[in-house]
């Protein structure tokens, strides 16, 4: 009994031992030594380690209910990214990442910022009918339209699409006047007011109206050439007869040149806040609640969604000032009607590249200034053309009563020859 008491006791305390002689723990007296160990573990490895469990279950429970939680870490409702620093003071790319309630933030202001600056208007026309399945007198009738407006003075001015107030038309079973009657109604405010056509501009399709009353709120207008493309845009206006609406996007692309319906060709900022008809006429808004443009075109069809078109805001100051010193635009004339030649159609008509004068009309600049049907005009103050719409562009530029130099190429000679602009009837 002692040699085996001493064999177990040397291997006492490894597990081999433990495990190959079933009572070597208590034929060595490893008993007293384990109570003292199990007195050791009572008294203090147990408390230990159920205080370590408490304090794990307290502090689940604390990151579990959020206020405690966020107390805790002081957490913040966004995350910032620093702007990378650049010699330029031009965005490049995403500079900032921002929360949700950031962008509602956003939104909200601008809407509060340019609503009541927005406007309805209801425009009559008459339509008189001179065909009918019964009888061949003429017969007549009014016809409504609705669109949206911009107050651009504090005393009743206003600026729309030319569009929604003009819609002069006929064809042989109709005719269309101009707008008999133009009612406006402002935001939050239920009266209508009689709205009077100051002054229109097919080429721009701008209008501008006037009511009777003062201490309205006008719009800021932001600088719409510093317009980015992937900035934040709301269309306000009043879609189908809701008033005061308002969509939310982005800037699609700048300077998009677009063609309408009937063939004239705008330079537009383009955006996928939804517009609709009767938001014509109101305004496109950045972050600010500044107007960018004005909401004036939109692409419908199969497999179109969100391609909406403004008129930059800069581009309407001298339409607009035009229209209201004067009521309509006044712009330089030259008095021609013209042919393109591009190098295929001048070879073909054995001519040069520029434009083919094809009529002068009486008394205009170009007679006086010896213009003569045939001629073909190649340059325009020293910088070669082949369009009209190039023509258009550089006179454009001018005033009225301003020179303007063309070279033009008559049976094969060129000769120089100074125009004196005249107004545009």
């Amino acid at each position: 009994m002692g040699e085996s008491n001493k064999m177990n006791e040397n291997n006492i305390g490894g597990f081999k031992a433990v495990k190959n002689s079933k009572y070597a723990l208590y034929d060595t007296g490893e008993s007293k030594k384990s109570s003292k160990k199990s007195g050791f573990g009572k008294t203090v490895i147990l408390p230990f380690f159920s205080g370590v469990i408490g304090c794990a279950v307290v502090l689940g429970a604390c990151f579990g209910i959020r206020p405690i939680r966020d107390e805790i870490f002081k957490a913040q409702p966004s995350i910032s990214v620093k702007k990378e620093s650049s010699s330029s003071d031009e965005t490049k790319g995403v500079v900032t990442q921002t929360s949700l309630s950031d962008y509602s933030d956003t939104s909200i202001y601008a809407a509060n910022k340019i609503l009541p600056s927005i406007v309805g208007i209801s425009v009559e026309y008459t339509v008189n009918s001179g065909f009918s399945l019964f009888s061949s007198i003429q017969q007549s009738g009014t016809a409504t339209a609705t669109g949206s407006g911009i107050i651009i003075s504090k005393d009743g001015y206003i600026l729309t699409n030319n569009h929604i107030v003009s819609s002069n038309s006929s064809s042989s079973y109709y005719e269309v006047s101009e707008a008999s009657k133009v009612t406006i109604k402002l935001y939050n405010d239920e009266t209508e007011y009689e709205g009077k056509i100051v002054g229109k501009d097919e080429q721009t399709d701008l209008a501008v109206i006037k009511i009777d009353k003062n201490d309205l709120v006008e719009a800021t207008f932001a600088d719409s050439d510093s317009v980015k493309v992937g900035e934040f845009a709301m269309a306000v206006g009043n879609p189908l007869g809701m008033d005061s609406s308002i969509t939310c996007g982005v800037v699609s692309a700048v300077n998009r040149e677009v063609t309408d319906s009937d063939g004239k060709k705008f330079t537009l900022i383009q955006t996928d806040a939804a517009i609709n008809s009767g938001n014509s006429g109101g305004a496109l808004v950045n972050s600010k609640g500044e107007v960018i443009g004005i909401n004036t075109l939109k692409l419908s069809g199969t497999g179109i969604e969100g391609m909406g078109f403004a008129i930059p805001i800069n581009s309407t100051v001298d339409i607009t000032n035009e229209l209201i010193t004067y009521n309509k635009v006044r712009r330089p004339y030259i008095g021609i009607s013209g042919v393109d030649l591009n190098e295929e159609t001048a070879k073909h008509y054995n001519l040069v590249v520029g434009v083919y004068v094809k009529s002068v009309e009486d008394f205009s600049a170009a007679e006086k200034a010896g213009i003569k049907p045939g001629d073909v005009i190649i340059e325009v103050d020293g910088k070669k053309i082949s369009t009209m719409d190039e023509l258009t562009e550089i006179k454009n530029t001018k005033q009225i009563n301003e020179e303007l130099t063309l070279k033009v190429n008559r049976e094969g000679e060129e000769k120089e020859i100074k125009i004196k602009l005249g107004e545009q009837p």
